[in-house]
């Protein structure tokens, strides 16, 4: 592997850079969680410098960049603006890849393109109140009509982006069957009349609104459904590892982000003349939480290397979603002791990537699911 970076991904990532630190601001930021509400308004940006577009094809509008450099804009992305970087993930992962690599022809031709110029937000309706990592506690079902299309009725929570959402794929039951088999995806407008949505209360990621969902009879036409039916959870799973893949190098950047606030406070604050840097404790506290941040991008990077190769990549995908979720949990726990009260100051921001930590480490797959994958590949 190359860990050396070409001068044009190093344009690339000034340019995505100098964009966030201009128009997401860590005050920014702030606001945006505070108000409960995500900076939307990024995305044009971003499509304006072809970052929805570097997973796709020409043919689509896309640039078909390789995955290594994909990796380094999620984790400069992270670093700067997490908040920029999970709109730019859950684009390309919930809706932009399951479409490229299962959806029809017209759903191709007539979504990719949005994705690309930063007009498609996609949500994904998965988890139910009985049913999170199980996908075989799914009881929302889909309903073929007589005179064609899908009914759709039940509950779904945990929706984030649901509001304002292009797509909803929403995972329903429409064949009765033994595991995760009889699962369809479908394509859903947030607007569709039998949908009632209700924002949730959370710890953390108030910038990224969740909403439990009510399905009342929801009617859609046959072209909304993702791939193939009974199929769909087999499918998202196998493009899962995208998903992963931007969660892992975005959250290592967010982490290293979290570390430069632990040290930039450690050298301003002083105690007894000197700053607190000087002291062994912190000092060795600062190295440990940038070695597990070295751990977590070098692991996200492997994995895009895998992905850029076409090599098989299951288990390196849960690897590196544990390994980047838990360091960020490490890093925000020890920055939070190191800046003490002004971290637990409401307008901190190192309490606000403390908070959002909670949510990764098992929100899209929980990382004792993923600690259950590995073991299936590695003890017989």
């Amino acid at each position: 592997m190359d860990f050396s970076i070409s001068q044009d991904q190093q344009t690339i990532l000034d340019s995505v850079t100098k964009l966030l630190q201009n128009n997401l601001t860590p005050l920014d930021q702030r606001d945006f969680d505070q108000k409960g509400s995500a900076p939307y308004h990024i995305m044009a940006d971003l499509a304006d410098l072809g970052l929805f577009g570097m997973p796709f094809p020409e043919q689509y509008g896309g640039t078909n960049v390789e995955w290594g450099t994909i990796a380094m804009v999620q984790h400069a992305m992270g670093k700067t603006a997490y908040m920029a970087a999970s709109l730019l993930n859950r684009s390309i992962g919930f809706g932009g890849m399951p479409i490229l690599m299962f959806g029809s022809s017209d759903q191709k031709e007539n979504i990719l393109p949005k994705i690309i110029n930063g007009e498609a937000l996609f949500a994904l309706a998965l988890s139910e109140p009985g049913a999170g990592s199980d996908a075989n506690a799914i009881i929302s079902r889909a309903t073929p009509m007589a005179s064609g299309g899908w009914q759709l009725n039940g509950n779904k929570i945990w929706v984030s982006d649901a509001k304002a959402a292009s797509f909803i794929v929403i995972a329903c039951k429409t064949e009765d069957s033994e595991g995760s088999d009889g699962i369809s995806l479908f394509l859903t407008p947030p607007d569709t009349k039998g949908i009632s949505m209700t924002p949730m209360n959370k710890v953390g990621t108030h910038w990224m609104p969740s909403f439990s969902l009510s399905l009342d009879n929801v009617i859609l036409p046959e072209t909304a459904i993702l791939g193939e039916p009974n199929n769909g959870f087999k499918q998202l799973m196998t493009v899962l590892h995208y998903a992963r893949a931007g969660m892992a190098a975005s959250v290592s950047g967010l982490a290293q982000r979290a570390v430069d606030i632990a040290i930039d406070h450690s050298i301003e604050r002083h105690q007894f003349g000197k700053p607190i840097a000087a002291n062994q404790v912190i000092r060795h506290r600062l190295v440990d939480m940038q070695m597990r941040v070295n751990q977590s991008r070098l692991t996200a990077f492997y994995l895009a290397w895998k992905i850029a190769n076409g090599l098989e990549c299951k288990t390196e995908a849960s690897e590196a979603k544990i390994i980047a979720t838990e360091a960020l949990n490490f890093v925000t726990d020890a920055g939070m002791q190191i800046l003490a009260g002004a971290g637990y100051d409401n307008d901190s921001e190192m309490q606000r990537i403390w908070r959002d930590a909670r949510l990764y480490t098992f929100g899209e797959g929980s990382n004792e699911i993923q600690r259950n994958i590995i073991a299936k590949e590695i003890i017989c």
